[in-house]
């Protein structure tokens, strides 16, 4: 049985066994040897102890597993063997090229990195590009554009990679943000860079790899071919990244910004905030936000993740702590929302009513002018319509305003009128609902002969808003001569259901009210032409004119055209305009229309 031993590698603990730490340990000894004459050799070997570190971590499951020779040969593999990395100038000066091109380092896949070294704030743009291959100049000018035509959103995406992509500390990292292979040469030929240039003849050595690896793709067309797919598709999957990107970012800066909008923290008095109050089922609005911001915004902001994770392969993981946390969360505001629905549903599932009904001193011999009164201060015009508003009364007192007042004009052949008022809301039953219908306030006045019916009601706000709504039910005697003003046209736009006499078009006229219907005493007469345009009719009852041996004309006087109908009993002429004259035996009418 082998012992095992505790190490610390570039500040994180290992246990090891006793064969594979005398290995390391050569290992490390001999890269030590290596670059003993090598400027900046502690930061090399601190650096390559870093990367060996990393590589453990990658191949450990768990923080007990002990780290055995199979281990440490593979991660010797992978960084090399110092011997055949030494890249000082005598080393390559009688060697052949051939034995050169062995030794030069190969570039791999790109890692996203913040590159704080050349960056200006937490090296972002610095680090993009790199990972693009474009000048960071560029990148930060995008950013401002961005930024810009976004109104400010880019910036919550720019914190997000500040957040999430990690800094390029060690020399390992610096290295991988190039698309440069992290081994032994790689790491002291960067650190080299801090203190000299690198000699041409390695640069040329570089260049001549390059070249070959450019000759060996084109040498096969259907591996160019193959890596032209693969680019599509790497480019076709980072395309959907930057879409998750912004679509998950644009939420999130909506749902954060209208969690202030609405008034939740009590730090902006939004006018919308009463409206919304008054649908609500009484939770709170502060609740009501704040679960729908988590019940939104944590899938959209795990989008944001993934869009992340697609464009940065070593993006920092959430956690698992972090991610059953947010699941629970958003759990617990899906239920909390559900259960607010499910409330809001079962508040408005009845419906009740409350009537009233009034005795009207109208009389079959009298003229009643029908009026709607509106409240100037909190309506531009009597129109009805389902909104409402939230005022304020004489006493400061909130209270909810509402225009949907439905008017019904019936007969009766009662010697005296009537008015019925029928108020309705909605409530969680029907207790509930009469006692909100009961509190709408609305008014009805008798003055002389005059008629004025509210165009509105209000209610106390702390019943809120269920679809109330008020009804009024005008019964007139048989015989009197109604006269409804131009305001109440809205208000009796009613189906045949409601077996409404008073028809839409007859405001401003004098009707007579009969047994079911309404006879307009001064509406204008109806004249017109047959389908044809070749026959006058008429559609007074009373015309005693004989159609049958008619003649009818068309002329032309000074560019108008008229109509002219001729028989026994006199000549009529029309314009198109409406204008007419009538000749018969009692003399000459025109009408000027």
């Amino acid at each position: 049985m082998n012992k095992t031993v505790n190490i610390n590698l570039a500040g994180i603990f290992f246990h090891i066994d006793e064969d594979a730490y005398a290995r390391l340990q050569r290992y490390l000894e001999a890269i030590r040897h290596s670059f003993s004459n090598t400027q900046g050799r502690d930061e090399i070997i601190s650096d390559i102890e870093a990367r060996i570190a990393e590589l453990f971590n990658e191949k450990i499951k768990n923080d007990r597993q002990v780290i055995s020779l199979k281990e440490v040969e593979e991660v010797i593999a992978i960084m090399g063997q110092p011997e055949d990395y030494m890249v000082d100038e005598e080393i390559f000066e009688d060697e052949p090229k051939a034995e050169r091109k062995s030794k030069t380092t190969k570039t791999i896949g790109k890692q996203l990195f913040r590159d704080t070294e050349h960056g200006y704030v937490g090296g972002v743009s610095s680090g993009l590009g790199h990972y693009l291959s474009i000048e960071a100049i560029w990148v930060r000018l995008l950013w401002i554009l961005l930024t810009i035509f976004s109104s400010g959103a880019f910036i919550v995406i720019y914190i997000a990679f500040w957040i999430f992509v990690p800094e390029a500390k060690t020399t390992a990292d610096k290295l991988a943000m190039r698309g440069e292979e992290v081994t032994i040469s790689n790491i002291e030929k960067k650190i080299r860079e801090g203190f000299q240039d690198v000699s041409d003849s390695i640069k040329n050595v570089d260049y001549e790899k390059y070249g070959n690896q450019a000759r060996s793709g084109a040498s096969s067309a259907a591996t160019t071919l193959g890596n032209i797919i693969r680019f599509c598709l790497k480019l076709f999957v980072k395309f959907i990244g930057v879409l998750l990107l912004l679509i998950a970012g644009s939420t999130l800066i909506g749902l954060f910004v209208a969690l202030f909008s609405v008034g939740t923290f009590g730090l902006v008095d939004a006018p919308w905030t009463d409206y919304i109050e008054m649908v609500n089922s009484g939770a709170p609005l502060w609740v009501i936000s704040i679960l729908a911001f988590f019940a939104i915004g944590i899938p959209f902001f795990f989008l944001f993740v993934l869009g992340l994770k697609i464009l940065v392969s070593n993006l920092k993981p959430v956690g698992r702590i972090a991610s059953l946390t947010l699941l629970g969360v958003w759990l617990l505001s899906v239920i909390g929302l559900s259960v607010i629905g499910i409330s809001q549903a079962t508040n408005r599932a009845f419906d009740g009513e409350v009537a009233t009904t009034e005795r009207l001193d109208i009389t079959p011999n009298d003229t009643i002018f029908l009026e709607m009164r509106s409240n100037p201060d909190h309506s531009g015009r009597s129109y009805r319509n389902s909104n409402f508003q939230v005022i304020y009364g004489d006493q400061n007192e909130k209270m909810l305003y509402g225009q949907d007042v439905r008017l019904i004009v019936k007969s009766t052949k009662d010697s005296v009128g009537k008015i019925e008022v029928v108020k309705s809301a909605e409530g969680r039953n029907y207790d509930d609902a009469r006692e909100r219908a009961q509190n709408i306030n609305y008014s009805t006045s008798l003055v002389g002969n005059r008629l004025f019916l509210n165009d509105f009601f209000t209610t106390d706000a702390s019943y809120k808003y269920r679809d109330q709504e008020v009804q009024v039910t005008l019964f007139i005697p048989v015989g009197t001569v109604l006269y409804a003003e131009d305001n109440t046209s809205s208000f009796h736009r009613n189906s045949s259901h409601y077996d409404d006499i008073l028809i839409s078009g007859q405001e401003g006229h004098f009707l007579q009210i009969m047994d079911g219907e309404a006879s307009c005493a001064d509406c204008p007469e109806e004249d017109s032409w047959d389908e044809n345009g070749d026959e006058w009719q008429d559609s007074d009852e009373d015309n005693d004119w004989d159609t049958s041996d008619d003649f009818n004309a068309r002329i032309d006087v000074n560019g108008d055209e008229m109509k002219v109908k001729v028989n026994d009993k006199g000549i009529e002429v029309k314009k198109e305009n409406g204008q007419s004259a009538k000749i018969d035996s009692n003399g000459i009418e025109i009408n000027n229309n």
